[in-house]
């Protein structure tokens, strides 16, 4: 009878995989990396990137977008953007910009963040930057700068109607600009259409009273995303459709008009039973634009795309152990994972997402069937078959050897919505975060980029004066307050 937890998974899925298999010792790799030598290293709980993975997704849609174009002869050219609001860690960018893209912005420091990759040399005036989102005025700002001081490529897309009078007032001399579609959402969603951009049947008769004849402003570029994603759905394809009448009817007046952006929203890996043609997507994708195109008569657009979990979300993971076992009743045990889900992956306690979780090592052992449970006081704090899509098996629990479990393809929008270096739920500490990458050889390398929080940093972010605090755990039983507090104000 085959009970092992290797068995539950071979009969379940197709295993291994590209990115999953055991060694020899029936321990989990993830991409050739021996993850237990990582624990062994460094501990658990902790989160890492694989950099690798960022540069390997990138050169895909690359190649896919390249073909797609040759084979239906089209016109246009294809620009890659990195959406920084998926991780804007250093190493995520510093290792995505390795790959000749572009990128595109949300928010005011987000151009700091430009402007300092720029005096690094990894950014040039060449790359586009699409500076998205609602503009406040720092980030009107900041976009002026920029420009002004150089970058011509950075397109501001105009999301409400007052944010052109308002670049115009910082930006020195001409610029050019895109503007973004509000598109319709879908009929689940409790509103109909988008809160961010101009309506469909707005945008011509806005470019007509304040862009045509403004002759500081060229528009060159078309936005379209719907929160959906690109899946291949009767939905998706229609706001398409849509979308390409507003573009041909803009470009019929707009003669400067050459670029479309289609947004982000390609799936990422949330499941060993993951199935998704990106190629039949892309090249149904490219085929649309150029049939509608060659219908009306317009030439083609060049295509932009920004995507941000594609291109960070399979780089990142997360191990924790399991340090106790709670039999809460006849059917439900509770397997204790030593940190928190709400704080160091918040999507799954926020929006239920899915992400694809394994044990490190027990594969041999006997499996049974689990919920998982954080440290925190929060009784949502716990992760099961809603977020998991199916019931959790695990290898069965002993006191007497400890029990990996990681979590994989985290590696968009946990950290920036989980707080990172900040204050987390309950002062459970923020885990270590290793940063893993190959040589010119190809072996694997690892670099701690950040430790484990401390009580010192947790207190200080609280405003507590951790050296006082220290002061006053360490006095004898009778002491004058006063006079610790009068020697370190000294």
């Amino acid at each position: 009878m085959k009970t092992k937890y290797i068995d539950l998974i071979e009969q379940t899925f197709d295993f291994p995989q590209k990115e999953f298999k055991l060694d020899k010792n029936n321990k989990l790799q993830f991409h050739g990396i021996d993850l237990s030598k990582v624990i062994a290293q460094y501990g658990a709980p902790l989160k890492f990137t694989y950099l690798p993975k960022i540069s390997e997704n990138i050169n895909n849609a690359k190649t896919w977008f390249a073909n797609a174009m040759e084979k239906h002869n089209y016109a246009g050219n294809y620009n890659y953007c990195y959406c920084t609001k998926s991780s804007h860690f250093q190493h995520v960018l510093h290792e995505a910009l390795k790959n000749d893209i572009h990128i595109e912005t949300s928010s005011a420091f987000d151009i700091d963040i430009v402007e300092n990759l720029k005096a690094q040399g990894k950014i040039t005036d060449e790359a586009f930057v699409i500076s998205n989102g609602f503009k406040r005025d720092q980030y009107v700002k900041n976009i002026g700068r920029l420009i002004n001081n150089g970058h011509k490529n950075c397109i501001p897309i105009i999301d409400n109607y007052e944010e052109i009078s308002l670049l115009s007032e910082e930006i020195q001399g001409n610029y050019n600009i895109g503007i973004r579609i509000a598109s319709e959402e879908e009929p689940k969603f409790e509103f109909y259409t988008s809160r961010l951009g101009i309506g469909y049947k707005n945008i011509v008769p806005f470019y007509n009273r304040d862009i045509k004849d403004n002759p500081r402003v060229t528009l060159k570029m078309l936005h379209f995303f719907i929160n959906t994603g690109i899946r291949d759905t009767a939905y998706y394809w229609n706001e398409l459709l849509k979308c390409m009448k507003v573009y041909i009817n803009l470009k019929k007046v707009c003669p400067s008009l050459d670029s479309l952006n289609i947004g982000g929203g390609f799936p990422i890996k949330n499941s060993l039973a993951f199935d998704y043609d990106y190629e039949y997507m892309i090249d149904e994708i490219i085929q649309q634009i150029k049939q509608t195109c060659d219908e009306a008569g317009v030439a083609v657009p060049n295509i932009f795309t920004e995507f941000g979990s594609f291109t960070v979300g399979e780089s990142g993971g997360a191990i924790y152990e399991v340090l106790y076992q709670k039999q809460q009743n006849d059917r439900e045990k509770w397997n204790m994972i030593n940190s928190s889900f709400i704080t160091t992956m918040p999507d799954t306690w926020a929006i239920n997402k899915r992400f694809i979780m394994l044990p490190i090592n027990g594969w041999q052992k006997e499996y049974e069937r689990v919920l998982l449970g954080g440290l925190t006081c929060d009784s949502d704090d716990y992760y099961n078959s809603e977020q998991h899509m199916n019931a959790i098996y695990l290898p069965k629990f002993s006191k007497e050897k400890p029990l990996y479990i990681g979590f994989f393809n985290t590696g968009a929008y946990q950290e920036t919505i989980g707080g990172f270096g900040g204050l987390q739920h309950c002062l459970i500490p923020q885990p270590k975060h290793v940063l893993i990458d190959r040589d010119e050889e190809g072996n694997i390398v690892t670099t701690l980029f950040s430790e484990q929080q401390t009580s010192e940093k947790l207190l200080s972010l609280l405003g507590y004066n951790f050296e006082i605090n220290k002061a006053m755990t360490s006095m004898p039983e009778k002491i004058d307050l006063s006079e610790v507090l009068s020697s370190y104000n000294q």
